[in-house]
């Protein structure tokens, strides 16, 4: 495979693999009470089954993002898909609460190898310019029905199958995708070698980012200032300020070169994607409880309340962000989008148990999609460019990790400030209702300090005649052995 035929297959392998991943991010979301009454999970136990699939995938993603510079995409795509799938598999058929808490963290493992991966194959293959433009919106309207998907499909599965069956359907996904790539991948470039990794850094990267979150996750249920919260957070404090010692100095190829740091989009951009995260991944968790717990419906209803979102976003993604992307530059987008979606989750805050589907979720949900679509692409095309392609591994995995370490602070963060609502007057949909609405304000708000930050962003917009030079334009040096090889490897 040549040109664009190569470009065309990394595409279709890199949103395969993100979809899986994201859809597992969500996909167990609407299954938790059917699993809790099934195995026989507690309430403090029932959070783990989200939780050991985000420890695991945070707190890998930066050693993940780096094989693939450093072994290649084919090894690395067709391991983390075979322990993606086995664990996915593993997971379905488990019969006790501990199978399934260790299946989930698996699956966490292989989709922190893959979440990078996924990107990086598309900067690999895709020059800067209108061309990765048009596979970005792509890859990221994947991504969004991946996580609208999650929703979805898990409703009408738990409903109408079982809980199993979110965790059985990656399965005849995830296999026929490892066979097809290892057969395409295993064609490209000269052979790979292995080279030393930075284990140092591996080690404290992955116990930093694990320590963090843990402790985030732990302020779900535990005061800030309580050790079991505290301890975790202090000790992945210190643990990355010893990787950033090691980066910097000591490590011979660094899982983050301090290089990239240089680049104008890295440093913001990435500080953008955090806050990104920490109001976008809360949504989906919230607005699930409030169409359950407060407009009372059921596991399928909720999952088809999603379909605005997944409709909009594609929309958006597909059709709106490629024309605008050669007209308005990226950082306008991003603050368009960031004040439309506080909008959303400012009108999705005003939700009452006598709510309709019209006012209380779909026309939100128009707001929220929309501003969503504006600026996801536009971010994720300024945190990639100029990256080299022998660093765009560790750039896709310090991307992805700030958004799902963005994605658990937010959360953690906003469970903390309605805690009480959540746990007062019984329950009552109305409480419930005005404690979930606060949770969107405060999402709302988070978005709107992300709009404020765009002017510190590089002004980019795509040419109108094709790709730009840069630094990611160019032929792909493989950072592992310095041959120049086609961009599918």
């Amino acid at each position: 495979m040549r040109g664009s035929s190569a470009a065309r297959t990394a595409l279709a392998l890199s949103c395969t693999t993100h979809f899986l991943v994201l859809f597992d991010v969500s996909v167990m979301t609407v299954a938790l009470p059917s699993i809790q009454s099934d195995l026989g999970f507690t309430p403090s136990g029932l959070q783990w089954v989200v939780s050991a699939y985000t420890l695991a995938f945070a707190g890998l993603l930066l050693l993940g993002g780096r094989l693939a510079d450093l072994y290649g995409h084919r090894r690395v795509f067709t391991a983390g898909l075979a322990v993606f799938t086995v664990a996915s598999l593993l997971g379905g058929l488990a019969t006790d609460p501990a199978t399934l808490i260790a299946a989930r963290a698996a699956q966490g493992l292989g989709a922190a190898v893959l979440a990078p991966l996924s990107l990086t194959m598309l900067t690999t293959s895709f020059p800067e310019g209108p061309s990765r433009t048009r596979a970005l919106t792509i890859w990221t309207a994947v991504a969004l029905a991946g996580g609208a998907a999650g929703n979805l499909l898990g409703g009408l599965l738990t409903e109408y199958l079982s809980w199993r069956s979110v965790l059985l359907v990656n399965v005849p996904v995830g296999i026929p995708a490892a066979l097809f790539g290892l057969r395409v991948l295993a064609r490209r470039g000269a052979p790979e070698r292995a080279v030393r990794l930075d284990l140092p850094g591996a080690v404290l990267a992955t116990a930093a980012l694990t320590l963090l979150t843990f402790g985030v996750a732990q302020a779900h249920t535990h005061a800030w200032s309580d050790p079991r919260t505290a301890l975790p957070l202090l000790g992945g404090g210190a643990a990355l300020v010893a990787f950033a010692v090691v980066e910097a100095r000591f490590a011979a190829t660094p899982l983050i070169p301090p290089r990239l740091f240089r680049l104008p989009g890295i440093g913001w951009g990435n500080l953008a994607m955090l806050l990104a995260g920490a109001s976008q991944v809360p949504l989906w968790y919230f607005l699930t409880l409030t169409m359950q717990d407060v407009l009372g419906y059921s596991a399928a209803q909720t999952g088809l309340g999603f379909l605005p979102h997944a409709a909009v976003m594609l929309l958006v993604s597909l059709r709106l962000i490629p024309l605008l992307m050669r007209r308005v530059q990226a950082r306008v987008l991003i603050a368009t989008g960031a004040i439309v979606e506080a909008g959303g989750f400012w009108w999705q805050s005003a939700i009452t148990p006598d709510s309709g589907y019209v006012t209380g979720i779909l026309g939100p949900a128009v707001l929220l999609s929309l501003g969503g679509g504006l600026l996801s692409t536009p971010l994720t095309r300024t945190v990639t460019s100029g990256v080299s392609h022998a660093d765009a591994g560790a750039a896709s995995g310090l991307m992805n990790t700030t958004r799902q370490f963005g994605g658990a602070f937010g959360l953690a963060v906003v469970l903390t400030l309605t805690a009480t609502g959540t746990t007062g007057a019984a329950g009552s949909p109305a409480a419930l209702a005005e404690s979930y609405g606060d949770a969107f304000l405060s999402m709302a708000v988070i978005l709107l300090v992300l709009a404020a930050l765009t002017p510190l962003l590089p002004a980019l917009r795509d040419s109108r005649s094709g790709a730009r030079p840069g630094a990611g334009a160019g032929e792909n040096t493989d950072g592992a052995d310095g041959d120049t090889r086609p961009a599918v490897r």
